[in-house]
């Protein structure tokens, strides 16, 4: 017999039934946590979506500001780049990165970080002559803006893991579910109703053996019983013989007498 569907190619024993039940709860456990881990995920994601337009929407206000307070330095000092860069000696703005473990993946994270002991001393003297408002307002500004811009680069990276990752889990949890799942237990349907014949045949068998041996053991008896039988009439037979000859006497026949003494 065969089973309908796909099934693996297996001999229908009692211990590869209990091999592919095992395997058919494993799967079945797989299935569950991987679906959980999907969900989880998804969930992430669409978390990290959410920031990420309004993260987008912040950029897109903190650069105006930016751009704008940079005019406004332009405007007030002329072009101060080259002060700036002969007065900063060490940098007073970080990333530092980091991992963040969602449902076993690890998702990077970056962080910002301002160093406000130096303010006071490398931009001291920056627009000393005219323009300092301006100077440290367009240094707030833009300062804003890295940030923002760092929490997006964070954002962004998370969401391009996130979304290979939950392609990945939701093509495991579907190959699970409409294949692997499937296939086992059909194979399993299959190992049964293959015991199940095995067992009817074993059954038929030995109701033939059973018959054969019971009519063997009949005619085995039949004859004993007729060689009995015949051995009774060949017994009485031989007694009614000797039994005749011994009571009979012939006188006519017999001519010569015994001698008479006086």
């Amino acid at each position: 017999m065969s089973g309908k569907g796909q099934r693996e190619s297996v001999f229908a024993t009692r211990m590869t039934l209990n091999l592919t039940k095992g395997r058919l709860k494993g799967a079945q456990t797989g299935h569950s946590l991987l679906k959980r881990k999907a969900d989880a995920l998804t969930k992430r994601f669409r978390t990290i979506t959410a920031k990420i337009d309004d993260a987008k929407r912040k950029m897109g206000r903190v650069m105006q500001l930016a751009a704008f307070s940079l005019a406004e330095v332009s405007y007030a000092t002329g072009d101060i780049a080259y002060i700036v860069q002969e007065s900063v000696q060490k940098a007073s703005f970080k990333v530092q990165a980091r991992q963040e473990n969602v449902s076993g993946v690890f998702l990077p994270s970056f962080e910002a970080q301002v160093a406000q002991s130096g303010a006071g001393t490398e931009f001291a003297l920056t627009g000393l002559s005219r323009g300092g408002q301006q100077v440290q307002k367009a240094r707030d500004t833009y300062t804003k803006a890295l940030q923002t811009l760092v929490e997006l680069a964070s954002l962004q990276t998370a969401f391009v893991i996130l979304d290979e990752v939950i392609r990945m889990t939701n093509r495991r949890v579907n190959a699970i579910e409409h294949v692997i799942i499937p296939r086992l237990e059909n194979t399993i349907s299959y190992i049964i109703s293959e015991l199940d014949e095995m067992d009817r045949e074993e059954f038929f068998r030995l109701k033939k053996v059973q018959g054969k041996k019971k009519r063997n053991q009949e005619l085995a008896d039949n004859e004993k019983r007729a060689a009995q039988m015949r051995g009774e009439k060949a017994d009485s037979g031989h007694g009614d013989d000797s039994g005749g000859g011994g009571g009979s006497a012939d006188l006519l026949n017999d001519d010569k007498d015994n001698d008479v003494i006086f």
